[in-house]
């Protein structure tokens, strides 16, 4: 069996790379290990699901073996998207659940992610999962498995609560990943005209990398929203958790644009709804929840942890750069990217307004899109930490994740990702200028930081 590394064990997730963080012994391992965890919360069945890695069957059957021999039943969907098994945890009552998947990473990573209880777990519950791994403590038994399709159920569901005033042509990138091939046949049976992209399953990734959020993988899609005529473009990531979207220019939206246009339609049915977002996102975004009557509130990043704001706060709506949108109002709270894909399009057929056009009372700022830069992972979280204390000294800080610096014509993020050996940063100023001139400030700092740490 690989050597336990304490270092895929993250703050949302368990993510490393096939045949040299984890193998199959590995991996049934991490089933005894879950099992245990499960079984000390009271909780003896778990549904379980992977993507469409090639080595993600294989860890399925291999996480349920460890499962079962905890005496833990395990009820297998195989080949879904991680939205798919959170709505089969709600829908069915498992209070717990494993998600084979590595979401947006190459080809060589796999990872899970835990369900437990109404959500997926983070940061010291995935540490607990750690050390009982590392203990080889497990519990003993044998539970049972059996498999379920899932799918036409979650189609059937997601229809029942969407009215779609008239067609609406889309183009849809499924980016070869778990979700597309469902995407497309639940929005066509939506009413909607879609023009698929990658929409088969295949763990090569073999058109682009599956990062919806990221323009330099969306190329194709961008063209194609222009070229076919369409309305927007929808793209999906590895396990379709997260949405990215594209207006009808071929213009790919950020993330806190995407959020706003969702606010606005809650909004203007719930004046007084809460919505939670993000340290990466835009100010005008948390200004125009106000100007909309909602309640904002800015939140740590990370699927799981936002998940968990979401039902700290009662929020109805949720939603991160990285295009993890959260609805609670009139769907379950957890992130789907195929459900924010309805709910685009629901607000599509009903606005008369196209929807490069829907912020068009925003003013105009400067932005860089989320920019990461390589940090040796000993060091990320404490470089961070110090930027914050030399930052504070001189600026307005909010310090909730990494720190964001806010001047009185932009703010600046600087944040330890908790998936890479990376830095995150994000701009934002009232001009072009300002803005270089807020990112050299930051960039110099965290050059200097570096050198003092490293030697």
């Amino acid at each position: 069996m690989k050597d336990i590394n304490s270092e895929i064990f993250r703050a949302y997730d368990i993510r490393g790379i096939v045949g040299q963080d984890f193998d199959e012994e590995w991996v049934e391992n991490l089933g005894r290990s879950c099992g245990t965890w499960f079984l000390s919360k009271g909780w003896n069945r778990a549904v379980v699901g992977h993507d469409c890695r090639h080595s993600s069957p294989a860890y399925q059957a291999a996480i349920t073996r460890g499962l079962n021999a905890s005496g833990v039943d395990v009820l297998f969907l195989n080949l879904v998207p991680s939205p798919v098994l959170y709505f089969a945890a709600r829908k069915l009552n498992y209070k717990a659940g494993v998600m084979i998947t590595a979401s947006h990473n190459p080809p060589e990573f796999n990872g899970f992610k835990i369900w437990g209880n109404d959500t997926t777990i983070h940061t010291d519950d995935i540490q607990q999962i750690c050390q009982i791994m590392k203990s080889g403590n497990f519990a003993e038994g044998s539970g049972i498995a059996s498999h379920h399709d899932i799918v036409p159920y979650y189609i059937e569901d997601l229809l029942s609560g969407i009215k779609i005033k008239r067609p609406v042509k889309i183009v849809l990138d499924g980016g070869n990943g778990a979700g597309g091939h469902i995407a497309l046949k639940l929005l066509r049976q939506a009413g909607a005209e879609v023009i698929p992209l990658y929409c088969t399953p295949d763990g090569d990734f073999p058109n682009h990398h599956p990062d919806p959020v990221v323009e330099a993988y969306m190329g194709d899609l961008l063209k194609a929203v222009v070229e076919h005529g369409a309305e927007a473009g929808i793209g999906l990531d590895g396990d379709a958790d997260r949405i990215g979207a594209v207006d009808e220019n071929g213009r790919l939206m950020p993330g806190d644009r995407l959020l706003a246009i969702y606010a606005r339609e809650m909004l203007s049915r719930k004046p007084g709804e809460t919505v939670v977002a993000d340290v990466k996102c835009s100010h005008l975004l948390f200004e125009d929840i106000e100007k909309h009557g909602g309640r904002q509130i800015m939140a740590r990043t990370g699927h799981s942890i936002m998940k968990a704001k979401m039902a700290e706060t009662g929020a109805g709506l949720g939603g991160e750069m990285s295009g993890h949108i959260f609805f609670a109002d009139r769907f379950y709270g957890f992130d789907d990217g195929i459900y924010s894909a309805l709910r685009l399009i629901e607000i599509l057929a009903h606005e008369k307004q196209p929807l490069s056009k829907m912020l068009s009372d925003w003013p105009e700022t400067f932005f860089t899109p989320e920019l990461r830069i390589d940090c040796p992972e000993k060091i990320k979280f404490e470089l961070v930490e110090k930027a914050a204390q030399r930052l504070a000294e001189e600026y307005n800080v909010i310090d909730i994740d990494g720190v964001r610096v806010v001047f009185e014509d932009g703010w600046a993020l600087v944040r330890a990702s908790n998936t890479q050996a990376a830095l995150t940063l994000r701009f934002e100023a009232s001009s072009a200028k300002r803005m270089e001139e807020i990112k050299g400030i930051i960039e110099s700092l965290l050059d200097k930081l570096t050198h003092e740490l490293t030697g």
